[in-house]
């Protein structure tokens, strides 16, 4: 559990080695707190900024927001143990939804904003060194006995699960089979020299220390990632230089206010009024600005023709699948159950692996 201490105007949260600070002194109604997942730190600086305006203009009322971020799973059970956030902004549903099991979400978490509360999505696509030395074009690539690969881990990281995920559909969504599909990943992982805890330690691991032939990250991501290396590296969207065509996951990273915590803090109109900002044609615009794929990016086709345009460039056409496709039921507790759950598909995967070594 996290435990809350006061000093003087300052709010510290504390769990074995963790600590949060969160500033206090600003008004019942002015600060929030969104906990969120570890490549979204540049979209929510840009979006925390435009929004803070925005809401001072439309009601006089000056507005703080803090950022905790990290991987995913991570964060979910930070929120869990009483980190107190006002909304969360995770990478995947089951890590929203864990937070709704432990009874801080109402029922209607996923229904209460626009497309299924999910104001941007993303996708899983591959980083390689400027030239792409190593050719690699398609999925099938990753399992080559000359490659390595960096992704994070599945148990900690939305990244990581994404990642799976794709590679897995990569070869159902295709006309595999299931069998097919476990030897791949199984061979695909056999190439990944260390699995980071989140997002953004796979690509300082990739693109700060070198190591790897192959980064699989999130769109975003990989649009930062090349921009820092300064033409060292480059990014490959899987399947797009084949007759096969680019193929990947849809990441779906879902939004929701922490209705347990709002009410006690007294923060739930200025939690929505946030949410629902990013909805706007002024939060669209820093969407794609950061490399996210907004909401219904058809709409921008009349209602924005310039960011369409703009839309269009940064991100080539892509068959994305849902993750639950994956999994008989359709749904996403199905998923975690037969993928990442203690001894499931990736546990398998990671003990064979041990044991191979």
């Amino acid at each position: 559990m996290w435990t809350r201490v006061l000093v003087g105007a300052v709010a510290v949260y504390i769990a074995g080695a963790g600590l949060w600070v969160v500033a206090s002194g600003f008004g019942k109604n002015e600060q929030l707190l969104n906990v969120s997942c570890d490549p979204t730190r540049e979209l929510w600086h840009d979006l925390n900024a435009a929004f803070l305006a925005h809401y001072e203009r439309e009601t006089g009322t000056k507005v703080f927001i803090r950022q905790s971020h990290g991987g995913s799973g991570s964060q979910a059970r930070a929120v869990i143990d009483g980190l107190p956030a006002d909304v969360v902004s995770l990478a995947l549903w089951t890590d929203t939804n864990a937070v709704a099991k432990a009874g801080l979400l109402d029922p209607d978490w996923e229904k209460r904003y626009p497309n299924r509360s999910l104001p941007y999505t993303s996708t899983i696509v591959f980083v390689v060194r400027k030239g792409n030395p190593k050719n690699l074009r398609d999925w099938a690539d990753l399992t080559r006995g000359d490659i390595e690969i960096v992704t994070p881990s599945p148990k900690t990281s939305g990244n990581g699960k994404w990642s799976f995920l794709a590679m897995w559909g990569s070869v159902v969504w295709r006309g595999g089979s299931e069998a097919e599909a476990r030897e791949f990943v199984t061979k695909a992982y056999q190439r990944v020299p260390v699995l980071d805890a989140a997002a953004r330690g796979a690509t300082m691991t990739f693109a700060q220390k070198g190591i790897g032939d192959v980064h699989l990250t999130w769109e975003n991501e990989a649009h930062l990632e090349v921009k820092e290396a300064e033409g060292k590296l480059e990014i490959v969207h899987p399947g797009a230089d084949t007759p096969r065509g680019a193929i990947s996951v849809l990441a779906e990273p879902h939004v929701a206010v922490v209705d347990a915590n709002v009410r006690r803090k007294n923060t739930a109109a200025v939690a929505d009024a946030y949410m629902k900002f990013l909805y706007t044609p002024e939060a669209k615009k820093l969407i794609v600005k950061n490399f996210h794929r907004p909401a219904d990016p058809e709409a921008l086709a009349s209602a924005d023709p310039e960011l369409y345009a703009q839309y269009q460039k940064l991100f080539p056409k892509m068959a994305l699948y849902e993750a639950t496709s994956l999994v008989p039921s359709k749904k996403w507790d199905e998923v975690q159950k037969t993928f990442f759950a203690e001894g499931a598909i990736f546990d398998q995967i990671q003990t064979a692996g041990q044991q191979k070594k």
